[in-house]
């Protein structure tokens, strides 16, 4: 079993940053694929980036690269979203997620689907006014 818990939200004024943490605990699996995914009301629970452990490759989606970035602090157990230059458009409440998979190293592509994860936070709230 691994829990996942996100902290970091908040308010912020257009332009401003805030960067977003996410715990996980009780980990058995070799490597993650880890995920940070956003969802506002009436949209769709969308991926904003992930990274796999085993190589530190991130991915982002095109509406936030060069403004966000997702990083590790495998020594706390804890993945971040750097978020700057944040926009009214980024409001929602984002979620950290999780897949453990059972390989050492190596390389991987993680899916940007909600479905294929496995492993959630509660969510943290993101607000950024104009």
């Amino acid at each position: 079993q691994v829990q996942v818990a996100e902290s970091g939200g908040g308010s912020v004024q257009a332009g401003g940053s805030l960067r977003l943490s996410c715990a996980t605990s009780g980990d058995t699996y070799i490597n993650y694929c880890m995920a940070w995914f956003r969802q506002s009301p009436g949209t769709e629970r969308d991926a904003v980036a992930t990274i796999y452990t085993g190589d530190g490759i991130p991915y982002y989606a095109e509406s936030v690269k060069s403004r966000f970035s997702i990083s590790q602090d495998n020594a706390k157990n804890t993945l971040y979203l750097q978020m700057n230059s944040l926009e009214p458009a980024d409001t929602a409440i984002y979620y950290c997620a999780a897949i453990g998979v059972m390989i050492d190293g190596g390389h991987w592509s993680c899916p940007n689907r909600r479905s294929d994860y496995d492993y959630w936070g509660q969510g943290t709230q993101v607000t950024v006014s104009s």
